[in-house]
């Protein structure tokens, strides 16, 4: 499997962080912001053909990322 591209990784970790905000202080920004990373990530190229396999790769590497 290829790695996972830096633009994917940098949406979905982008995602997650725009999540937090709305979780602490919800804003039609953050929401507007979570709607376009979702469909960024989801519509992203690298998944045509590998949606299941990829998408737990991508999981598994921003588990890896958060920790360091």
């Amino acid at each position: 499997m290829s790695p996972i591209p830096d633009d994917l990784a940098r949406a979905q970790e982008e995602w997650h962080a725009t999540y937090r905000r709305l979780a602490a202080r919800p804003r039609t920004a953050h929401r507007r912001r979570l709607i376009r990373l979702s469909s960024e990530v989801m519509f992203h190229p690298y998944w045509q053909g590998r949606r299941s396999a990829g998408w737990a790769a991508l999981h598994g590497a921003r588990h890896v990322r958060a920790t360091h």
